[in-house]
C-alpha cells in the first residue's frame, strides 16, 4: 500500500481552507434556507363554546391540537410591561438573543456543574414553542438562530404578539387572551394587575401551578405576589396599585373547573363540524356564543332518556331530538343519542344525522308542491280507496273515501298522497325535495318511485327538521342556525299562503278522525303543527311538531333496524314531542297567551262539505273551515246529502199516496259510481231510485235537492284491475284465496251488470257490483256491461304469472 505523502504543507493548508469555506457556505445556504421557512403563525386558534346564556359548553380545537393559541392583537400595556420585566427586561434593546444574559448562563451553568440557567430570550421561546426539540446545545443554537430571524424579519411587536399567543397556562390552554377567557372569564384587555401576576405566574411551571388545584392555585398567587414585587421595584405601577392589586390576588376568586356536559356531546361534535365549514364572525370570533340552551338540552336529553327505557321493552332502542327556536331557526337542544357512553345501544352513533326510512313524513311537501302549482285546491277531493295496480294500501288496511286534503293528509292516508305524488309529477316531487334539502340527488327519482310519498326515501332528523322549518317559517328556507353572528343566507321556496295553509291544515285535531283520537298525542291545549311517521315494520317512528314558539323533531328507533312493538309515530315519537313542548311552553298550556298560527294573506274562508268539497249545507254533517286563493273558492252548494221520504215497508221512495203512517224522512248521500263498492262496505245505503208500488199509485213525494230521474244510456268504467296490471299466484295460498277484486264505477247506477272474462260471461253482480276472479295463469281480457244493453266497458289484459 502506498503511502499519501503531503510534499508541500502550504498544499495541505490550502486544502483545509478550501474544505473549511465550502462548509461554511454550507452552513449559511442551510442556515438560509431554513430562515426562509420560517413564521409566527403557530397552531390555529381552538374554539370556546358557550351557550346562549354564556355558560360553558366545551372547547374545539383541530385533532391533536391543544386549545388557545388567541390572537392579541391589541397589546395591553400592563401585559406586555408583566412579560417583559419578568422574561426579558432587555427586549427592546438586542437582536433576539441576549448576549449578557447568554454570557452570564455559559458561566453559571459552567462553575456550578448542572444547567442553572437558560438565557432564553422572548424570541427565543417563540422558536422553542413553534418548534419543540431537546434542550441541547445545538438545539440551543438553532433557537438562537431562529430569534435573531424572527426579530429582524417581523419586528419585536410581532415576536411579542406571538409569545403571548403561545405561551403554555396548563389545563392544555395557550395563550394570555385564552387563559383569561378560560380561567378568568374576561377578555384580556380587562386584567387587572392582580390577575396579570397570577397568570403571568403560572408558565413558569403550568402543572405546579395548575390554577383548577388548590396547591397550584395557592402556588400561583405566592409567586404572583413576588411578580407584582418586581413590577413595583421597576417603577412599572405606583405604591397606590401596588397595595391594592396585593389586596386582589389575596382575594382573587376562580370559578371552579368546568367539563363539557354528557348530554351534549353529539351537540359539540356537530358544532365542530359547522365550525370548520363556516368561520363565525364577531370581534372575538373564537369565543362561539352557540344558540344551544343547556337547561334546554339537559330537559329534552332526560326525557327522550326515559320515554326509551319506557319503550325498550316493546323494541325501541335509541332516539334523537332536535328542537330549534323557530323564529330564527337556532339550535336550542341537540340529541344524537340517549346515552353516549351505552355501547350496547350505540350511543356514540348520532342518530340525528343518520338516513333512516321517515315513513309519512315527508306527505305534507307533496301536498305543498300540488298547492303551489294551483294542482289541488282545499275543496278538491281525493280518493281514498283500494288500489291493486301498484301494491300500495293504507297503513291500517281501511278506506275512507272522498277526503279533502285537509283530512286525507291530517289522516296520513298513503292512497291519496301516492296518487297525488304522480299528478304532479314523480320527478317535479323528488327535485323540490332536493330543494328543501331532503336528498343530493344521489339516485334517480325512478329508483325510490311512487314510494317516495310514503318513506322510500331515507332521510336524516337534520335535514327533516330544516325542511318543516320551511313550512313553519312562512314558505323561507334557511339552514339551522348555530351560533350568534352567524349568516343565514335565505331562499323562498313556497309562497306564504301555501305554507301558512298547510301549517292551518297540519295543526287541525278535528281533521285527523278517525285515525288519530281527539286528546291523544298529536293534540295539545295550543295550537300545534305535526306530522307523524312509521316506517315500515315499525321500524322507525317520527315526529315533526311546532308551536309559534318551538319547532322539534323527534326519531326514536333500534340502532339495528329492529322492528319495534306497537311503537309507530303517533305512539311514541309524538308522545315524546308533546312531552317537550308542553314542558318549554309552561303556563301557555292554560290559554294565558295568543299562539294561533295567522291564516293565509289575501285568502278567502269558506265553509266546505267534507264529502262533496263543495259550499256546506245545514244537511252537511261533516264541515271543514278552508281558505282559498283568490279565485278559487268554489261557488256550488252541496248536492251530494238528501232528505228523502221512504215507504218504510219496502224502503223505496214513498209515493203521494202512501199512507202517513208508512212515511219516513231519512238522511242519503248520493255519491259518484266510484265510491259504490267502498260505500256498500262501510255500510253507507245508497239513495233508492224505485218509488214504491205499495198503495194506489201516485207521484213521488217531493224532496230536498231533487235530482233528476236517470235518462239515457249508463257509462261504466271499470276501477280495478288496471290496464296491463301483472300479477304472480303465490303456489303456497289455497287455489280460494288466489283471486283479485274486479270494480266497477256505473253511471247512473243500475240494478245489475254482467262482469266477462276472455269474451264469456263471468258473473252477475248487482250494487255495488264487485266480484273476485280466481288467478288463473296467462293473459286475461276483463269487461262489464250493463245486461239487455249494448253498454260495456273499456277492455282491460292483465297477465298472471
Amino acid at each position: 500500500m502506498k503511502q499519501i505523502v503531503f510534499r508541500n504543507p502550504k498544499c495541505m493548508k490550502c486544502h483545509i481552507g478550501r474544505i473549511a469555506i465550502v462548509l461554511f457556505m454550507a452552513l449559511l445556504f442551510l442556515m438560509g434556507w431554513d430562515a426562509a421557512h420560517l413564521d409566527l403563525n403557530g397552531p390555529p386558534p381552538s374554539w370556546l363554546l358557550l351557550d346562549r346564556h354564556g355558560r360553558f359548553i366545551a372547547e374545539i380545537a383541530k385533532p391533536g391540537e391543544e386549545f388557545g393559541y388567541w390572537p392579541v392583537k391589541k397589546l395591553p400595556p400592563r401585559v406586555v410591561a408583566a412579560a417583559l420585566a419578568l422574561e426579558d427586561h432587555r427586549f427592546m434593546d438586542h437582536p433576539g438573543v441576549d448576549p449578557l444574559a447568554l454570557f452570564r448562563a455559559l458561566y453559571q451553568n459552567a462553575t456550578r456543574g448542572r444547567r442553572i440557567s437558560g438565557a432564553s430570550t422572548i424570541a427565543m421561546q417563540v422558536a422553542r414553542m413553534l418548534d419543540p426539540e431537546s434542550r441541547t446545545y445545538w438545539h440551543k443554537a438553532r433557537e438562537a438562530w431562529h430569534a435573531l430571524v424572527f426579530t429582524l424579519r417581523f419586528g419585536r411587536e410581532a415576536v411579542l404578539s406571538a409569545y403571548l399567543r403561545l405561551v403554555p397556562y396548563g389545563n392544555r390552554v395557550h395563550g394570555i387572551a385564552y387563559a383569561a377567557q378560560r380561567y378568568l372569564d374576561k377578555p384580556v384587555s380587562d386584567l387587572s394587575w392582580a390577575e396579570i401576576a397570577f397568570l403571568s405566574a403560572i408558565p413558569k411551571s403550568p402543572t405546579r401551578m395548575n390554577p383548577f388545584h388548590e396547591d397550584g392555585r395557592r402556588r400561583a398567587i405566592a409567586r404572583g405576589a413576588r411578580i407584582l414585587e418586581r413590577l413595583k421595584a421597576r417603577g412599572l405601577m405606583s405604591n397606590a396599585e401596588y397595595q391594592l392589586a396585593q389586596e386582589q390576588l389575596r382575594n382573587l376568586h376562580l370559578p371552579d373547573e368546568l367539563s363539557r356536559p354528557e348530554h351534549a356531546y353529539h351537540a359539540v361534535f356537530k358544532l365542530a363540524a359547522v365550525l370548520q365549514s363556516s368561520h363565525p364572525a364577531g370581534k372575538n370570533h373564537y369565543k362561539v356564543v352557540t344558540t344551544l340552551d343547556l337547561d334546554m338540552q339537559q330537559t329534552v336529553a332526560n326525557m327522550a332518556a326515559a320515554a326509551v327505557d319506557e319503550w325498550r321493552s316493546r323494541g325501541a332502542g335509541n332516539a334523537a331530538v332536535i328542537l330549534l327556536d323557530r323564529k330564527s331557526n337556532g339550535v336550542l337542544a341537540w340529541v344524537g343519542s340517549t346515552d353516549y357512553f351505552d355501547r350496547k345501544s350505540h350511543g356514540s352513533l348520532d342518530y340525528a344525522q343518520i338516513p333512516r326510512s321517515p315513513g309519512s313524513t315527508l306527505k305534507p311537501f307533496i301536498y305543498a308542491l300540488a298547492y303551489e302549482e294551483n294542482t289541488i285546491t282545499p275543496a278538491t277531493i281525493l280518493d281514498d280507496l283500494p288500489s291493486v295496480s301498484d301494491g300500495i294500501s293504507n297503513a291500517d288496511r281501511r278506506y275512507f273515501g272522498p277526503l279533502l286534503p285537509r283530512q286525507a293528509l291530517a289522516n296520513s292516508r298513503n292512497i291519496p298522497a301516492v296518487r297525488l305524488l304522480d299528478k304532479v309529477g314523480l320527478d317535479e316531487g323528488y327535485e323540490f325535495m332536493r330543494r328543501l334539502g331532503l336528498h343530493d340527488n344521489e339516485h334517480e327519482a325512478k329508483f325510490y318511485g311512487l314510494g317516495l310519498a310514503i318513506g322510500a326515501m331515507p332521510v336524516t332528523l337534520e335535514h327533516l327538521v330544516r325542511a318543516y322549518s320551511v313550512l313553519a317559517n312562512d314558505g323561507t328556507y334557511r339552514p339551522l342556525r348555530w351560533y350568534s353572528g352567524e349568516e343565514m343566507p335565505a331562499k323562498r321556496l313556497l309562497s306564504p299562503g301555501t305554507a301558512r295553509l298547510l301549517t292551518l291544515e297540519l295543526s287541525d285535531p278535528s281533521a285527523r278522525l278517525p285515525s288519530f283520537p281527539r286528546m291523544g298525542s298529536t293534540e295539545y291545549a295550543f295550537p300545534v303543527a305535526l306530522k307523524t311517521g312509521s316506517s315500515q315494520g315499525l321500524r322507525d317512528a317520527w315526529t315533526v311538531a311546532y308551536s309559534k314558539r318551538y319547532l322539534v323533531g323527534v326519531w326514536i328507533g333500534h340502532p339495528d333496524e329492529r322492528p319495534m312493538r306497537d311503537l309507530s309515530g303517533a305512539g311514541s315519537a309524538a308522545v315524546l314531542a308533546q312531552e317537550i313542548l308542553n314542558n318549554l311552553h309552561g303556563a301557555d298550556r292554560f290559554g294565558f297567551a295568543d299562539l294561533s298560527f295567522p291564516p293565509p294573506e289575501g285568502y278567502q274562508r269558506a265553509s266546505l262539505c267534507a264529502l262533496s268539497g263543495k259550499l256546506a249545507t245545514p244537511d252537511c254533517d261533516l264541515v271543514f273551515e278552508e281558505w282559498f286563493k283568490p279565485g278559487q273558492m268554489p261557488h256550488e252548494k252541496d248536492d251530494y246529502h238528501e232528505l228523502l221520504a221512504i215507504d218504510v215497508r219496502n224502503g223505496l221512495l214513498a209515493q203521494a199516496k202512501t199512507p202517513k203512517r208508512d212515511v219516513e224522512w231519512r238522511d242519503f248521500v248520493k255519491l259518484p259510481a266510484r265510491y259504490a263498492d267502498w260505500a256498500y262496505r262501510e255500510g253507507i245505503p245508497a239513495p233508492p231510485d224505485e218509488v214504491s208500488t205499495l198503495g194506489k199509485g201516485g207521484a213521488i213525494v217531493a224532496r230536498r235537492n231533487q235530482p233528476e230521474l236517470p235518462t239515457g244510456v249508463a257509462t261504466l268504467r271499470i276501477a280495478s284491475p288496471t290496464e296491463g296490471l301483472k300479477l304472480m299466484r303465490d303456489p303456497t295460498v289455497p287455489a280460494a284465496f288466489n283471486t283479485i277484486a274486479l270494480r266497477v264505477d256505473v253511471s247512473p247506477k243500475l240494478p245489475q251488470i254482467l262482469w266477462m272474462v276472455d269474451g264469456k260471461p263471468y258473473q252477475l253482480a248487482t250494487y255495488p257490483y264487485t266480484v273476485r276472479l280466481p288467478l288463473s295463469l296467462g293473459e286475461h281480457v276483463i269487461q262489464a256491461r250493463a245486461p239487455l244493453s249494448s253498454e260495456i266497458s273499456q277492455a282491460i289484459h292483465i297477465r298472471v304469472e
